[in-house]
């Protein structure tokens, strides 16, 4: 397993980490999520994340880690608990690192990032939304100086929003979901800039956009999904025209394609099984991708620059579609 740097940690991380949403009853079962988890271990993973929003991964994770002897890093997040969740209230997010600490069964964590600090909508978190300020920075610091907590960090969805967020300087690491794939990338315009100006370590989330590049969708795009627009429908069909040509598995060319770029620290997988763990695993064995597929990536990327307006941000190919949702 090769490893990097996490920005200015300089921590050395697994090029591929644990993402934990579906290490919990969201996508496994719980034994068969203790399996996945040990035998990303053994495998030589060492980058673990977690959030008391994925339903029960952070005790799921405490049960798989507990008693492992070897080192590894822990991520989790502030955001989602106890419910009612005030993002304002000190006293709640003290109380909510303290059930991560219990359920971990850890007596401090590596990294601690503050959930959707980009989406307002989701979790208000800053009483000065101009300089990003407010009780959660208060509170990350204090942690910071009590030993809670060696870095801290900001896991968040959008492009634009975050970097400004990251622009403060007060963070280690950024965790950039959803904008950075083979076909979602535009993460690159000002979130992985910004992370180089401010040497941030980068994780980058969902390299398979929820599933949306776990396999060929070839019926739905050619007959189904009416969200998608023509553009996006021909970037499908180019997209498996190269898989096929290139007699490559499309998740293993989306992970190779995000682990290229030298600027990111580790993708996070979250492989619901231990079959899935290994074939990752090998896939990341095989390297980088080469110029050449490179090059033709960022041809069939560059036929839909930007996320269409009508399309939904999970793609449903394998569920019912029923529209946009509400006008705002």
């Amino acid at each position: 397993m090769r490893h990097r740097i996490l920005g200015k940690t300089g921590i050395r991380v697994s090029e591929i980490g644990m993402g934990g949403l579906f290490v919990s009853s969201h996508g496994s079962d719980r034994a068969e999520g203790i399996r996945a988890v040990r035998r990303r271990l053994e495998l030589g993973i060492n980058f673990v994340d977690t959030a008391p929003s994925y339903r029960d991964s952070e005790e799921v994770m405490g049960l798989a880690l507990d008693g492992v002897t070897q080192p590894f890093i822990l991520s989790t997040k502030l955001g989602g608990r106890p419910q009612p969740f005030d993002p304002r209230d000190p006293v709640q997010l003290r109380r909510s690192v303290e059930t991560s600490l219990e359920l971990l069964k850890r007596d401090a964590i590596d990294i601690l990032m503050i959930h959707e600090p980009d989406r307002p909508g989701q979790y208000d978190w800053f009483t000065d939304w101009e300089r990003f300020h407010g009780p959660v920075c208060e509170l990350i610091d204090a942690l910071k100086s009590e030993g809670v907590i060696r870095y801290t960090g900001l896991g968040g969805t959008t492009a634009y929003t975050l970097p400004a967020i990251m622009a403060t300087g007060a963070y280690d690491i950024v965790l950039t979901a959803f904008n950075y794939s083979l076909l979602w990338q535009e993460a690159i315009h000002a979130v992985l800039p910004e992370a180089l100006k401010q040497h941030m370590g980068v994780v980058v989330g969902s390299p398979l956009q929820q599933g949306a590049l776990s396999a060929c969708f070839t019926e739905q795009v050619e007959r189904g999904a009416p969200w998608l627009s023509p553009p996006r429908r021909e970037q499908f069909r180019r997209l498996y025209a190269l898989v096929e040509e290139l007699d490559m598995p499309l998740p293993e060319l989306a992970i190779r394609w995000v682990l290229s770029n030298p600027a990111v620290s580790t993708v996070l997988s979250g492989s619901r099984s231990v079959e899935e763990v290994e074939q990752n695993v090998g896939y990341v064995a095989s390297g980088p991708l080469p110029v050449a597929v490179l090059d033709r990536v960022q041809e069939i990327a560059d036929l839909v620059p930007f996320r269409p307006f009508e399309e939904p941000f999970g793609l449903p190919f394998t569920r019912a579609y029923r529209g946009p949702g509400m006008a705002r």
